[in-house]
């Protein structure tokens, strides 16, 4: 029997989330990433930038992005890329053959200023004769990446825990409107015998909800942790 001096036993449910789900949670309770790929194009001294973002889970994802669009344009004169993935900025960047620092890292310096994070973006260009120095490369570089990624949708995904909460007829229109009314999320609602609810609560807030859910019914409703799960806030 696990007991904890000094712990009031209210708090008990709070405790035990803290003490055994929160050491596998991330850290990182919201992130900013875009929604869809997308592709603009704009012509710089008769040089065509031809820049496209895309939404990637993991380093794989972004090398057969770029790949894809290398392949596309094989006759191009530079394609260039950053992505960065995950929730430690893990990032790559390259130039293609450009000056250094003049591709890559303008647009790898834009997705931090935002910051995005599991995204990929690449930057096609076909020389149209004139050189623009390293200051209107770098500029024309950011501002395809730009384009690209403003068309693709900035949003914002936060980390919530799914539960499950069952209990009787009797209790359900109070647990429904306390659930709502602390701004988390009904995903479902099932009913038989009692009438369960599949909630989605903020990571942050979640032992301070099943606290409430204890105290709401006396302690007889024992929710169940299910999984955690991201989602476009």
């Amino acid at each position: 029997m696990l007991t904890i001096a000094g712990q009031n036993p209210k708090n008990f449910i709070s405790y035990i989330f803290y003490a055994i789900i929160s050491p596998v949670i991330s850290m990182i309770e919201k992130f900013k990433t875009i929604y869809k790929h997308a592709q603009e194009e704009l012509i710089e001294k008769k040089s065509r930038f031809i820049g496209q973002a895309s939404p990637v889970e993991a380093e794989a994802g972004a090398l057969e992005f770029i790949e894809s669009v290398r392949k596309k344009h094989y006759n191009a004169s530079h394609t260039v890329f950053a992505y960065i993935i995950g929730h430690s900025d893990y990032c790559r960047y390259s130039d293609d053959g450009e000056p250094s620092g003049t591709a890559g890292m303008p647009i790898l310096n834009m997705l931090k200023s935002e910051p995005l994070t599991n995204i990929a973006v690449t930057v096609t260009r076909y020389f149209g004769g004139t050189l623009l120095g390293t200051g209107g490369l770098a500029r024309a570089y950011q501002a395809a990446a730009k384009q690209a990624v403003n068309s693709a949708g900035i949003i914002e995904k936060a980390l919530y825990q799914k539960i499950s909460i069952a209990c009787g007829y009797d209790l359900s229109g109070k647990i429904k409107y306390n659930i709502l009314e602390n701004e988390n999320i009904i995903l479902d609602t099932i009913y038989t015998g009692l009438v369960e609810y599949i909630v989605l609560a903020k990571i942050s807030e979640t032992g301070q909800f099943l606290e409430l859910i204890r105290d709401l019914s006396s302690g007889t409703i024992k929710p169940t942790i299910l999984e955690q799960v991201w989602r476009v806030t």
